[in-house]
């Protein structure tokens, strides 16, 4: 017989408590069991609630969630907002979606557009945090917007090296944002040629317009 008791998947934005809803909010103080990366369960776990923290071991962190599942709902805690790029996608392969329910939150791509007031209707959203893009997805085309996740190895620097192979043009807009929410925030503008140049903003989005 399925539990009857859920799993809440809750988007606690780009970092911020600034940028978490109050439905959010509510839901992680309320929460019996919370699950979240070490930062996000410094920021907002309570001394009385059952933590876990989700680190590279994915299938214990799954199995713990299935364990405490079987009594009480499980509330998990994913940076930005869960459809993009999140432990949803793990949750959902393991369970059904009749057991889910999903608490949106303001990603740092959305956050990042919103810094430069871009519409970010018409770009096309990448992640290159942990994994490599397909080719098709980085080649130019004229009055093409980007916004891309980078990491340690697919850092800025990295990328604009990539997309000028791919046909992008020196003097294509770019924007590198970082700690975006945090204080110590930082929104730079570049050219793509500058940006092949660049060290750091390894976690950061870049945002790139033809």
């Amino acid at each position: 017989m399925e539990s009857r008791h859920r799993i809440v998947i809750v988007g606690i934005g780009p970092g911020s408590p600034d940028y978490v809803l109050p439905i959010a909010s509510r839901t992680i103080t309320a929460a019996n069991v919370l699950v979240g990366s070490k930062r996000a369960l410094d920021t907002f776990a309570a001394e009385s609630q059952i933590t876990k923290i989700i680190d590279k071991d994915i299938e214990g962190v799954l199995a713990f969630i299935k364990c405490q599942l079987a009594s009480q709902d499980v509330v998990v805690m994913v940076s930005g907002d869960p459809g993009f790029y999140s432990m949803l996608a793990a949750i959902r392969k393991q369970f059904s979606a009749e057991c889910i329910s999903v608490i949106p939150g303001i990603s740092s791509a959305q956050l990042a557009f919103a810094r430069l007031a871009e519409i970010w209707q018409d770009a096309d959203l990448i992640s290159m945090h942990g994994r490599q893009a397909d080719d098709g997805l980085l080649d130019y085309q004229p009055n093409r917007k980007l916004g891309i996740l980078t990491d340690t190895q697919h850092n800025p620097a990295y990328i604009a090296c990539a997309l000028r192979e791919h046909g992008w043009p020196d003097n294509a807009q770019v924007w590198l944002c970082a700690n975006l929410s945090y204080d110590n925030e930082k929104v730079i503008a570049m050219t793509l040629a500058e940006a092949a140049g660049i060290p750091g903003f390894e976690h950061s989005v870049m945002v790139v317009k033809a």
